[in-house]
C-alpha cells in the first residue's frame, strides 16, 4: 500500500506520493479513486485558467498557489496513467525535455543562435510525423473560441490563406455586419454573428492583437466599471431608467 513521502523529502517526490496515496484503491480517498481522464480535465482547464487570471492579478502569491495546482492536475493524469500501465510523471518529463531540446536547435544542436524561427517548422514536422494531413490537424477542440480561431487563421496564413493586410479583414467585418441584418431566421442571425466573430478574430490578428487577452480586459473593465454604476448608484439600477443609467455609466468611466 502507498504512504505519502516525509514531509522533509523533496517537495515533488511528496506529491507524487502525496497522490499515490490518495487514489490507493484500498486506502485513498473516495473521490480521487472514483475520477478519471474525462473527469479531472475541466479541472485541469480552470486550473490554467486560474494560474492567467492571477497573473492578470498580478498576484504573485495567488501565482505560486495556482500554479500547485495546475501541477497537482499533471500528476493526477499521470498517476492514472501510471496505474494503467501507459507512462508515469517520468515519462511526461522525459517527453517534454526531448522535445524542447528538439524544438531549439540552435540551442541545444549545432545549428547557429538565432534559429528561433524554427520553433514552427519543427512542430509542423512533428505533426506531419504522427499522421497529419491537413495543415489545420492538432488545434485543440477545447481551446477557448476565440483563441482556436486565431490559431486555425495562423495555421491557414501559413500556406498563404490570408488577407494580405488588415483592409481585407477589416472589410470582411462590414461584409458580416450587412449578413447579419439581411438574415431570415434566428438560425441564420446566429451563423452570420459566428462569421463576425471570426472576421473579428482576423482583423485582431492583424493588427497584432490576441483576441482572447482583449476581450477578457474589456470584461473586465466593464465589470469594474458596472460595481462602480452599483456603489454610486443613489437607488437600485433596476428602478432607474435607461437615461439615469446612461449618466451613471458615464459617471462610472470618469474613474476608470
Amino acid at each position: 500500500m502507498s504512504d505519502a513521502a516525509p514531509p522533509d523529502s523533496p517537495p515533488f517526490e511528496r506529491l507524487i506520493a502525496i497522490m499515490a496515496r490518495l487514489r490507493d484503491p484500498a486506502r485513498g480517498c473516495e473521490w480521487d479513486t472514483a475520477q478519471s481522464f474525462e473527469t479531472i480535465a475541466p479541472y485541469t482547464i480552470e486550473e490554467a485558467y486560474e494560474v492567467a487570471d492571477a497573473i492578470a492579478r498580478g498576484d504573485m502569491t495567488d501565482l505560486k498557489e495556482e500554479l500547485g495546482d495546475l501541477l497537482l492536475q499533471v500528476v493526477f493524469h499521470s498517476r492514472m496513467a501510471e496505474e494503467a500501465g501507459l507512462f508515469d510523471i517520468g515519462d511526461v518529463a522525459a517527453a517534454i525535455c526531448d522535445k524542447m531540446e528538439r524544438r531549439h536547435p540552435h540551442i541545444f544542436g549545432k545549428l547557429a543562435r538565432g534559429g528561433h524561427h524554427l520553433w514552427e517548422l519543427t512542430k509542423e514536422a512533428e505533426r506531419k510525423a504522427r499522421g497529419a494531413t491537413s495543415a489545420l490537424d492538432g488545434i485543440a477542440l477545447a481551446l477557448p473560441a476565440l483563441s482556436r480561431a486565431e490559431k486555425i487563421q495562423r495555421r491557414a496564413a501559413r500556406v498563404g490563406f490570408d488577407w494580405p493586410d488588415a483592409a481585407g479583414a477589416r472589410a470582411k467585418i462590414d461584409e458580416e455586419l450587412a449578413e447579419i441584418e439581411a438574415a431570415q431566421s434566428d438560425a441564420e442571425r446566429a451563423d452570420e454573428i459566428g462569421d463576425l466573430l471570426f472576421a473579428v478574430v482576423n482583423y485582431a490578428r492583424h493588427l497584432g492583437v490576441e483576441p482572447e487577452a482583449a476581450l477578457r480586459q474589456a470584461s473586465a473593465k466593464f465589470e469594474r466599471r458596472f460595481r462602480q454604476m452599483e456603489a454610486i448608484a443613489p437607488k437600485p439600477l433596476n428602478d432607474m431608467d435607461l437615461a439615469e443609467l446612461e449618466t451613471l455609466w458615464q459617471r462610472a468611466k470618469q474613474t476608470g
